[in-house]
């Protein structure tokens, strides 16, 4: 029988074994993943939303890179709907903040940036549902690359959506067709504060359909259900 045949069939083959040198390769990227998975977690966990700032400026190449973030923010079709506007005029900080109901404590961080959505990008090619939705998902996405980033740069955030949109359009000269969204703090901190109560993935993860939670699964099959903690 020829050995084309043979091996076809299964037979005569044997078990291929992966030079030391590629095992020890294989090994060092999975120990490589699993730390970028460490490292990105701890980002995520550690992010507070912070209220209290020191006198420290920021270096404008940490502005730069907190903004270089929202680039790479997932958006539809790729039209990237956003604007950013960086605030460090203790003038227009002022007036930003009475547009943000007075809240005092706005004042102390050393940098604002508004983030926009840019209407006119949002709705070239879906129309009132880019208007509506897809370009607040956009901004919403490229907002939290901002804040992980300044995290990751031992900086602080807030993230505020509690303002008069007419009045932060004004004070900022923004055209008809740009929306401010939010305004994002940013500075050092001596403070961290504690971390809120989160909920637990069985309270909110469904499968297949709503309702069918982890917990129902687990109380169906009397058994823990499989899932990573992320806590």
């Amino acid at each position: 029988m020829p050995f084309r045949t043979i091996a076809k069939l299964g037979k005569g083959k044997s078990k291929v074994k992966i030079p030391e040198e590629y095992e020890g390769e294989i090994i060092t990227q999975r120990e490589e993943k699993i730390n970028l998975f460490e490292s990105v977690r701890s980002v995520i966990k550690n992010r507070r939303s912070v209220r209290t700032y020191n006198k420290r400026e920021v270096d404008t190449d940490l502005i730069m890179k907190v903004l270089e973030s929202a680039v790479y923010a997932p958006s539809s079709g790729n039209y990237q709907p956003w604007e950013f506007i960086v605030v460090r005029h203790p003038e227009i900080k002022k007036q930003l903040v009475e547009a943000c109901y007075n809240q005092k404590w706005v004042l102390n961080a050393p940098v604002l940036i508004v983030a926009c959505t840019n209407s006119r990008l949002a709705a070239a090619i879906y129309g009132e549902r880019g208007l509506k939705l897809y370009g607040i998902q956009a901004v919403s996405a490229a907002i939290q690359n901002m804040l992980l980033t300044a995290e990751s740069l031992g900086l602080s955030t807030c993230w505020i959506g509690t303002f008069s949109e007419t009045i932060v359009s004004r004070i900022l000269e923004c055209p008809e067709y740009i929306r401010p969204s939010a305004i994002i703090t940013l500075g050092y901190s001596d403070e961290k504060p504690n971390s809120p109560p989160r909920q637990h993935l069985e309270e909110f993860v469904h499968i297949g359909k709503f309702g069918n939670t982890l917990q129902m699964q687990y109380v169906r099959k009397e058994k823990k259900p499989t899932y990573v903690k992320f806590r």
